[in-house]
């Protein structure tokens, strides 16, 4: 008795089961992993700010008179709490601007893994760019624009009011200034990145430099505070850096360019993997036939050997003797007389019909025989998906192999 479970349709089936329940449970695993790996980096980048503000924590005080120090005069404190409160949120702020490289290094290593060379080569100076470009406008802050300004504001002080802000407000104003003068500063950037993806071009933004200009007073107006200083002095930077920007993109243009060949090489690689991969596929199904337990791949010149080393030397003057030849005697290919071979034929029908090399096939021989017929060809199919499935397999193997080495 043969057990049904054990047809190769019935055990196809399934091994496709059984793989599709491993890529599911695969699946949520992969993504888990990846959770994983971002909490584990933000409790890295945590515990950083963590140590470092516990480090500048007992120089509170000190840091805020060195941030006070471009007013020039005095602060008073109205909340009951504010001189405890303000400089340790001054010193989480300095905290974090001392850890940004580190936080930003442990987001470049959660997200450079999934990118190719050439995008490394591309990302990577425009990061480090952006955080220089940031600490620099804070720079300009503290030592170019709240100088000049609080040399210029105190003149409009009535005589029967005194200048003395207050610690609270006077850190959200500077740290309002640092933030808006950071962002405009990245000015470079962003241009760099228009012209790059192909959004524009530098001579189109040349073009439009009168509204570039109009727009970062705009700018200006809007990250500032109402003065017309702070507006004025972010609104030219922006214009210079807007230049720097229109400079510098013409270099980037070259890494673009490059970053553009290689991928057009890694999509070629692609598709010759997937010509090959179909050509090996039609190949092995021409080729490969299988038992209950193995899978065996036929060999055309032997069998060509075989088969003919089983004709005598009649047959091979036959096979071996050139059609178009007309020195060929064609009295030999032509048959006999066709009353004669009729009765030969008939004769030759009737004596195989009564001899006992005959046997007529009842009604159940017949039907296994057919259900025969019908498994061979179901094999048939079975070998020819299984060739498929490798061939697949193993060009996406060999596009993985790709993707690994990048272009």
């Amino acid at each position: 008795m043969i057990d049904p479970n054990d047809s190769p349709t019935s055990q196809q089936a399934s091994s496709s089961t059984k793989k599709a329940d491993a890529d599911k449970k695969a699946e949520p695993v992969g993504f888990l992993s990846h959770l994983i790996e971002l909490r584990d980096r933000l409790l890295k980048a945590v515990i950083v700010v963590g140590l470092v503000f516990v480090v500048l924590f007992p120089f509170a005080s000190n840091i805020y008179d060195w941030l006070a120090a471009p007013l020039g005069r005095d602060l008073i404190i109205i909340g009951p709490v504010a001189p405890f409160l303000i400089p340790m949120k001054l010193t989480l702020l300095v905290a974090f601007l001392v850890a940004l490289p580190y936080l930003l290094y442990q987001l470049w290593s959660f997200v450079a893994p999934g990118l190719y060379k050439h995008e490394k080569r591309l990302v990577y100076p425009l990061l480090a760019s952006s955080v220089f470009l940031f600490y620099l406008g804070i720079v300009f802050v503290y030592f170019v624009l709240l100088p000049m300004m609080f040399q210029v504001i105190p003149q409009f002080v009535p005589e029967t009011a005194d200048f003395k802000p207050d610690i609270a407000q006077y850190l959200d104003f500077v740290v309002m200034m640092f933030m808006a003068f950071g962002i405009g500063f990245e000015m470079p950037i962003a241009t760099i990145l228009l012209i790059s993806t192909g959004v524009t071009t530098a001579e189109k933004l040349k073009e439009k430099r009168p509204y570039v200009i109009i727009g970062a007073f705009v700018v200006g107006m809007l990250l500032t505070p109402p003065d017309v200083i702070s507006q004025v002095m972010l609104a030219i930077p922006m214009w210079l850096l807007f230049e720097l920007g229109l400079f510098l993109s013409k270099f980037f243009v070259v890494r673009v360019k490059e970053a553009s060949d290689a991928n057009a090489a890694r999509n070629d690689d692609k598709n010759t993997a997937a010509t090959t991969a179909s050509a090996g596929t039609a190949i092995a199904a021409d080729k490969l036939w299988e038992d209950d337990n193995y899978i065996f791949e036929e060999d055309d010149e032997n069998n060509d050997s075989d088969s003919s080393s089983d004709l005598n030397d009649e047959e091979r003057s036959i096979l071996n003797k050139d059609p178009l030849d007309d020195d060929a005697n064609d009295e030999e290919y032509l048959p006999e007389e066709e009353s004669e071979g009729s009765s030969s034929d008939s004769d030759t029908e009737e004596s195989f019909f009564e001899s006992d090399h005959f046997d007529e096939l009842s009604d159940e021989e017949m039907e296994a025989e057919l259900d025969r017929i019908d498994a061979e060809e179901e094999t048939d199919k079975i070998v020819e998906q299984k060739a498929k499935n490798r061939a697949k397999k193993k060009a996406e193997e060999e596009q993985k192999k790709i993707d690994d080495e990048g272009p």
